[in-house]
């Protein structure tokens, strides 16, 4: 496996090794020990979970707050996704930054996305199958959120926002500087 540091502290690119022949293809698409030594993130995932969206679904930007906040490991296991993680941590050099990758069954990229950030992404495919793994369970009373389109954060979700299919919920969280109590940068 490959790991690929981000300008975000904590925030990294996985690579698994694929091995292939004419049967298909292997990969270990996640390993604790191997992790664990490669980021020196000691992590320890309790919960998994799996989303079906169909094209120009978006999802997002959420996190969980405080004892409750969460760090995620996120792949695609069907189509392709831009994924978006931001730097929601008040005292790094790097907050309210972000980083967007495209996730892939193609390219079986996944992204660490560390407690303290808020997460989101956009489905480029047809459909897309997305999953990741959590190291704290869900708690609903902790949940909250930014407006995905803010220009303050000034993210390329490369679909256009007229494209995109937003939850009412989503439509309606608040502004960046309105959760936090400051401008970015």
């Amino acid at each position: 496996m490959k790991i690929q540091k981000t300008k975000l502290k904590g925030c990294f690119i996985l690579e698994p090794a694929k091995l292939g022949d004419s049967r298909g293809y292997f990969f270990e698409s996640f390993n604790e020990l191997t992790f664990n030594d490669l980021t020196g993130v000691n992590t320890h995932f309790v919960q998994d979970n799996q989303s079906y969206s169909t094209k120009g679904v978006l999802r997002g930007l959420h996190a969980q707050a405080g004892v409750h906040a969460q760090a995620k490991l996120v792949r695609v296991l069907q189509g392709k996704v831009i994924d978006v993680a931001v730097d929601a941590r008040a005292a790094s050099p790097t907050f309210g930054q972000h980083i967007a990758v495209e996730l892939s069954e193609e390219n079986n990229l996944q992204l660490f996305v560390p407690r303290g950030f808020l997460h989101g992404f956009v489905v480029l495919s047809e459909t897309a199958t997305f999953f990741y793994k959590c190291d704290n369970f869900y708690n609903k009373e902790s949940e909250y959120g930014v407006k995905f389109d803010d220009p303050a954060l000034g993210i390329d979700w490369v679909i256009p926002a007229n494209e995109m299919l937003v939850s009412d919920k989503d439509q309606v969280l608040p502004a960046f500087e309105e959760v936090f109590g400051r401008r970015i940068g």
